[in-house]
């Protein structure tokens, strides 16, 4: 069998976690899909040895695979979970803090664990991260800007993915943060269409800072997005489907590794 013929079938595990729900399909090299997504809500509280189980049960339903990909909400540094917002939480998002989880989380080395776990090469990346892997062009400044529970966000350039910043913990207005100012709590709260001008308004105030190429707005809630928001943002902004959280999943093999 030629290499490349080998590399044709090398299956990937893409697992995306969220604050509200878990999501994996697998995906063969060039990022299209083998199988129908699966999603389930996370579970609360989720300890750490929760977490693994779950997902290991998730990838029991679906097909064999020779690699795995997880995205996760936070600051994940070379595979490991410096701090998460959502997994520490009594029942999750906006709910109030558990000690002995915040304890678990902090330093947990997710990549090791779960290789271990699944006996094969693990990626674990913030989820926003991934996401990028499977839109970017490769070419000049992108960033990703993902709507969910929170905002996720991610810088490449040139193709190569720069260190992680937790833009969403920065302050935006009025003392919110970006998390609390454009998250999914705000949009429930104040609907779509104000909502939306207050993403164009938060767009509007990063653009002088990354003068970036290309800015790709994706995440659960990008659909959310009035007509009138989106015209807005300009042409060096682009929406982009919330399924490339699952295809960044085996697109992020192609990237240099952290």
């Amino acid at each position: 069998m030629s290499s490349a013929a080998g590399h044709e079938k090398t299956y990937t595990l893409a697992i995306d976690c969220g604050g509200g729900g878990i999501k994996g399909s697998v995906l063969d090299a060039t990022g299209t899909m083998r199988s129908a997504p699966i999603r389930i809500p996370t579970p609360y509280p989720l300890s750490t040895k929760l977490f693994v189980s779950t997902l290991l049960d998730l990838a029991s339903q679906l097909p064999a695979v020779q690699r795995a990909t997880v995205g996760l909400p936070g600051m994940i540094r070379h595979g490991v979970v410096i701090t998460t917002p959502h997994y520490i939480t009594r029942s999750g998002p906006r709910s109030k803090i558990v000690p002995e989880l915040v304890g678990q989380w902090e330093n947990f080395d997710a990549r090791t664990t779960l290789t271990k776990a699944w006996n094969m090469p693990t990626i674990v990346l913030n989820d926003a991260e991934i996401h990028g892997a499977g839109v970017i062009a490769g070419a000049g400044l992108e960033l990703v800007l993902t709507l969910g529970t929170g905002l996720g966000s991610a810088i490449f350039d040139g193709g190569v993915l720069a260190p992680h910043l937790e833009l969403s913990q920065a302050p935006v207005r009025w003392g919110l943060s970006y998390d609390m100012y454009i998250g999914d709590h705000e949009r429930k709260r104040l609907g779509d269409a104000l909502w939306s001008r207050r993403v164009a308004r938060a767009i509007d105030v990063l653009r002088p800072v990354f003068l970036w190429d290309r800015l790709y707005l994706g995440g659960g809630n990008a659909r959310a997005l009035t007509p009138s928001a989106i015209a807005r943002l300009g042409d060096d902004v682009v929406i982009v489907p919330n399924t490339a959280a699952l295809v960044g999943g085996a697109r992020v093999w192609q990237l240099p590794q952290q």
